[in-house]
C-alpha cells in the first residue's frame, strides 16, 4: 500500500515537473519567436518586386521590429498568397506579433494608403515628373527625368496608385508596363500597319493637341498623313507655335493616350486638306487653301 502511495505521489512530482518544464519552454518559444521586442516603434518598410523574403526579414531584425528572422520566415511562407511578396510600403506598428507582421508582408496587407496621381493624356516628361513631385514627398525628379530622357511617348497617361518610398525605377516600371498592356489592345493593328510604331506615336502625341475629341481625331490623323505623303509641311501647333516643316518631329511631343495612338494607326480617309476649330471646338474641314481661308475668315474672326 505505502509502495503504491509512493509511486503515485512520484508520478505527481514528475508530471508537475514536466508541466512546468513545458510551460517553460512554451514561454520561452513564445519571447523568442512570436512576441515583439521591447523598445520597438512604428517603422515602414518598402518591399520591391521581387525582393527575397531573408532580405525583408533581415530589415526588419534590424529595424528591431523582430526579435529573429526564423519565425517571421516561416510564418510569412505559411501565409503568403501566390509565389511572391506583394511589393509597396507597410506600416509595422510597434509590438506587432510576428505573426500579424506575417500576415502583412504575406498578404499584402499594407497598413498604409497609397498616393492616387492621375496622369492626364497629352503631358510631357517634365510636365509628369512636376506632378509626380506635388504627390510624392522624396521623389527625385531631376532622377527620373535623367532615366526617361528617351521614354517620352511611352509612360501612359492613367490613374496610378503609387506608395510614399517606391523607387524611380519601380515609378517608371509602372508607368512602362502599363503603356505595353495598354498597347496589347491595339496588336491587330499594329500587326497590320505599314507605318512604323515609333512614327505612329509621334503622330499620336500631335494629335493630342491637334484633335478637338474622339469624333474628329481620325479625320484629322488622316489629313496630317496625307500631308506627310504628299510631301507637305504638317502647319500644326508645337508648344505655343507652328511647327510648320515637312515631315514628323524626331520624337514624341508629349504622352498621348490611347484614342490617339488608336487614331494615329488607323486614320479615317477623307476628301480634306485642311481643317481648324472654332471657338466652340466644331471642326470645319476644307479640301483646298482657299476653301481652309474662307473657314479661317467665317469662324476665327
Amino acid at each position: 500500500m505505502d509502495d503504491s502511495l509512493n509511486k503515485i505521489k512520484l508520478i505527481n512530482k514528475i508530471s508537475k515537473k514536466l508541466i512546468l518544464q513545458i510551460f517553460l519552454v512554451l514561454i520561452v518559444f513564445v519571447y523568442f519567436f512570436l512576441s515583439a521586442p521591447f523598445g520597438g516603434k512604428d517603422i515602414i518598410i518598402h518591399v520591391s518586386n521581387g525582393q527575397s523574403i531573408s532580405s525583408i526579414t533581415s530589415e526588419l531584425k534590424t529595424e528591431n521590429a523582430i526579435r529573429n528572422e526564423f519565425s517571421l520566415k516561416f510564418f510569412i511562407k505559411l501565409l503568403k498568397r501566390g509565389t511572391g511578396v506583394v511589393s509597396g510600403d507597410y506600416l509595422i506598428k510597434k509590438n506587432s506579433p510576428v505573426w500579424i507582421i506575417a500576415w502583412q508582408v504575406g498578404r499584402g496587407n499594407h497598413g498604409i494608403s497609397p498616393i492616387k496621381v492621375t496622369l492626364r493624356e497629352g503631358l510631357n516628361n517634365i510636365q509628369t515628373a512636376d506632378l509626380l513631385a506635388s504627390k510624392l514627398s522624396g521623389f527625385d525628379e531631376k532622377l527620373f527625368l535623367e532615366k526617361i530622357n528617351d521614354k517620352q511617348g511611352y509612360l501612359f497617361p492613367d490613374t496610378y496608385f503609387f506608395f510614399p518610398l517606391d523607387t524611380t525605377d519601380e515609378i517608371i516600371e509602372k508607368l512602362l508596363n502599363n503603356f505595353n498592356r495598354k498597347i496589347n489592345s491595339l496588336n491587330l493593328s499594329i500587326d497590320k500597319n505599314s507605318k512604323e510604331f515609333s512614327d505612329a506615336i509621334i503622330m499620336a502625341s500631335i494629335l493630342e493637341g491637334e484633335a478637338g475629341g474622339k469624333d474628329d481625331i481620325g479625320i484629322i490623323s488622316g489629313i496630317l498623313w496625307k500631308r506627310i505623303s504628299l510631301n507637305m509641311p504638317l502647319q500644326v501647333d508645337v508648344d505655343k507655335s507652328t511647327y510648320n516643316i515637312k515631315g514628323l518631329p524626331l520624337k514624341p511631343l508629349n504622352n498621348p493616350g490611347l484614342s490617339s495612338i488608336t487614331a494615329a494607326l488607323n486614320p479615317v480617309s477623307s476628301p480634306y486638306l485642311y481643317y481648324l476649330h472654332d471657338k466652340n471646338g466644331t471642326v470645319h474641314y476644307s479640301k483646298s487653301f482657299e476653301e481652309h481661308k474662307r473657314n479661317i475668315s467665317n469662324y476665327l474672326k
